[in-house]
């Protein structure tokens, strides 16, 4: 799935941020100059500002614009997050692309009677389980269990993501991943993306507990 370009706009932005090439308190320049800059819509410039806000980085201020916070926090916004790829996330969140290393393991594994459930298939049914393991700033950053149905390869049919977001006590993969000890919690999020036929992926991501300030969400009321 392509990400849209206010949050490819904002990624950039927001690395600038973290490297300090934009000063913490620092005026960011008008909309107006913005949607000249990149080239984009107002309704894009407005999106990316958007997104920064929730994400801590900037704050508006009423008549004068907007500034960089005083002091930036890693905040995790969804669904946005899920339009990136590991890669392009933390590299946001990083003050450079060499702090963050990503790698990925797939296997073909038999569903357990769970996830066969959620799936609506029989257990034992193929599933591809892909394993990605993320570090940034010298640090794991995340671990996560993806699973898809064979011949799945990709989201683009998904129409809902759901997420649930939980302190747990992670499984041994994941505690040794992120270097834990016995009996230490972590934020684990649950992740379904469902599509007009049913589940297309499930992925439980386990992040250190301290990683995030906060974690936003947001969704569409119908009028």
């Amino acid at each position: 799935m392509a990400q849209p370009e206010y949050v490819e706009i904002a990624g950039r932005i927001a690395r600038e941020i973290r490297s300090g090439d934009r000063a913490p308190g620092s005026r960011m320049e008008s909309l107006s100059d913005m949607r000249t800059k990149h080239k984009v819509s107002d309704i894009v410039i407005r999106g990316a500002m958007d997104l920064l806000q929730r994400q801590g980085l900037v704050r508006s201020v009423r008549r004068k614009g907007f500034y960089v916070s005083d002091s930036p926090n890693l905040v995790r916004v969804s669904p946005e997050r899920q339009m990136e790829s590991a890669e392009s996330t933390y590299e946001t969140e990083s003050t450079s692309k060499s702090e963050v290393d990503i790698s990925r393991s797939r296997q073909t594994v038999p569903a357990p009677a769970d996830l066969a459930e959620q799936f609506g298939v029989e257990p034992g049914t193929p599933l591809v389980h892909t394993v990605t393991r993320a570090t940034a700033s010298g640090r794991p950053a995340s671990i996560s269990d993806t699973y898809q149905l064979e011949g799945v390869t990709g989201i683009d049919d998904a129409a809902t993501l759901e997420e649930i977001i939980s302190d747990r006590v992670p499984d041994g993969v994941h505690a040794d991943w992120l270097s834990l000890g016995a009996g230490e919690l972590v934020k684990s999020v649950e992740q379904r993306f469902i599509g007009p036929n049913g589940l297309v992926m499930f992925s439980r991501v386990s992040y250190p507990a301290d990683r995030y300030s906060a974690f936003v969400f947001r969704m569409a009321l119908n009028t």
